[in-house]
């Protein structure tokens, strides 16, 4: 798919879960990065996975800009920084999910980069 129908448009995240991801940058050059806001609609979860890389050292910041009422809690026993809004861990490294949103919506702002071979 072409980058410019990607930016700025809601799509189904990868999981196929329930959650919605809107592109707000991507590059390959100095660094590899993108930029999304998440959307965890109620109803959601993301089950325990990992993210792979080809080649480098995957980091992902996500900035939790409203957490949902109930549910929606981001699970990962080894990330970097866990705090009640910023989580910082290793996606190629460490196993992670989100509990099933029982009640609201939880909005988070990823941002990924992965670090040269």
């Amino acid at each position: 798919m072409n980058l410019l129908l990607k930016l700025f448009r809601w799509q189904t995240g990868r999981q196929g879960t329930g959650y919605e991801k809107m592109l707000l940058g991507t590059a390959k050059w100095p660094i590899k990065f993108d930029l999304y806001l998440l959307k965890f609609p109620e109803g959601c979860e993301v089950p325990p996975h990992t993210d792979k890389v080809q080649c480098g050292r995957h980091y992902r910041l996500n900035v939790v800009l409203k957490a949902a009422k109930s549910g929606g809690d981001f699970i990962c026993d080894s990330s970097i920084i866990n705090t009640r809004r910023i989580k910082l861990f290793r996606p190629d490294l460490c196993e992670h999910s989100v509990t099933k949103v029982e009640s609201g919506n939880r909005y988070v702002f990823s941002l990924g980069w992965v670090k040269s071979c």
